[in-house]
């Protein structure tokens, strides 16, 4: 056995025990590595896959051990400064959308493991591509300034105060998890607004992350801790699936976490406190509009998510009470909607069931009265969405943001 290891692991990281590769292999999966880092169609970690932001396009890296396009060069020092500084080996700032504002939480250790295991990748040659970013931020030395402001360096340090299941669980969540690059409402420097941690935010390409703090409308209040694991093992649960983004966080990173970790992460997210809620303007559907999206709901919907919104047990998603229908924006409704979602398929729920998209039977008005009687029925209370808002969610779908 040991001749086999021993041979199937390359030069470059001969010396590694297999202990350490496999640690390494779990927390790139932890770290859910393969879903930035991997092309639609593309080799394993060899990157290319489009990242957009406010500011452009980013593209993803190579991080095979190929010595000319990849990190094969890289010491096991300049993968850390990497990820605890967002410096890379040239030396040059790396833009956060490469989440070094959460990886400077993980432990070097575990660092040291991660990049243990990228060293076994089979090398691919495939060039970098440039970023395609807006003036001045496609000058990398204003991260410098962007970093002074926003990022804060360091390994996360352990609450004395609080259990050792509980500090794994925020290890996880706000460090290699990096839950919060999505689930945190950023300001107009894409920088996590300070005091919004975890409570929701938007991440793009018409997807909202809904908040992870214990509110019961719009968060997870309404979760056990039991239902948290089985989301994050399984892509679904009686509260919720998967779709869009989350769901390739499900297939790539959260299904292989181990139970105990599971459980970590839910510990966690079930102490975070709701805080202080801000009021917000919402204006009360009319009588007349409600009607309207009760009888496209009854047309279109009703076979898989019933009459009364609880959706059919083990297979089609509850509207009644769903955090992400009720989530601040409409943006990941409409989106599902227009375009359709696939379920993660796990080994716990193989299935991966499939809505159809509806925005080829659906005009924007249509749309818009049917998302807000959705998010406004069976005692759901939120936002209205408007047929601008849906046109424009439409308009970016046709054009590959679905």
């Amino acid at each position: 056995f040991g001749l086999s290891l021993a041979n199937a692991i390359p030069a470059g990281a001969q010396g590694t025990t297999y202990t350490t590769i496999e640690r390494g292999r779990y927390l790139v999966n932890a770290g859910d590595c393969a879903s930035c880092h991997t092309d639609q169609g593309g080799k394993p970690y060899a990157g290319g896959l489009a990242v957009p932001t406010p500011f452009g396009v980013i593209y993803s890296t190579n991080i095979t051990p190929d010595p000319a396009t990849g990190i094969g060069k890289w010491s096991e020092q300049d993968f850390y400064k990497a990820m605890h500084n967002g410096i890379g080996r040239d030396g040059k700032h790396l833009y956060p959308a490469f989440p070094y504002p959460w990886f400077t939480k993980v432990s070097r250790d575990d660092v040291g493991a991660i990049k243990a295991f990228l060293d076994t990748l089979t090398p691919v040659r495939q060039a970098n591509k440039p970023t395609e970013l807006h003036w001045p931020l496609n000058v990398r030395e204003v991260m410098a300034g962007w970093n002074e402001l926003y990022f804060h360096e360091g390994a996360l340090k352990a609450d004395p105060t609080k259990s050792e299941q509980w500090n794994r669980g925020a290890y996880l969540v706000e460090g290699l998890g990096h839950c919060g690059a999505c689930h945190t409402a950023t300001n107009e420097l894409g920088a996590p607004k300070a005091g919004e941690t975890l409570k929701g935010g938007d991440f793009g390409e018409h997807w909202y992350a809904p908040s992870l703090t214990s509110g019961l409308r719009d968060g997870l209040g309404g979760w056990s801790a039991a239902e948290i694991v089985e989301y994050l093992k399984t892509g679904a649960n009686a509260k919720s699936a998967a779709a869009g983004p989350m769901a390739e966080v499900i297939k790539n990173s959260t299904q292989y976490l181990n139970d105990a970790d599971l459980n970590a992460v839910a510990a966690y997210l079930k102490d975070l406190p709701v805080g202080k809620a801000k009021a917000t303007k919402t204006t009360d559907i009319s009588k007349q509009a409600l009607s309207r999206g009760e009888a496209l709901y009854v047309d279109n919907c009703t076979g898989c998510h019933m009459e009364n919104g609880e959706g059919l047990a083990q297979a089609f998603p509850p509207l009644k009470g769903s955090s992400a229908v009720q989530a601040k924006t409409p943006d990941t409704v409409i989106h599902v909607v227009l375009a359709g979602a696939k379920m993660a398929a796990t080994p716990g729920k193989p299935t991966g069931l499939a809505m159809p998209a509806f925005d080829w039977k659906l005009d924007d008005k249509e749309v818009a009265d049917l998302v807000n009687y959705i998010r406004n029925a069976w005692g759901n209370h939120a936002s209205l969405t408007s047929v601008d808002t849906v046109s424009k969610v439409r308009r970016d779908v046709e054009h590959g943001g679905g």
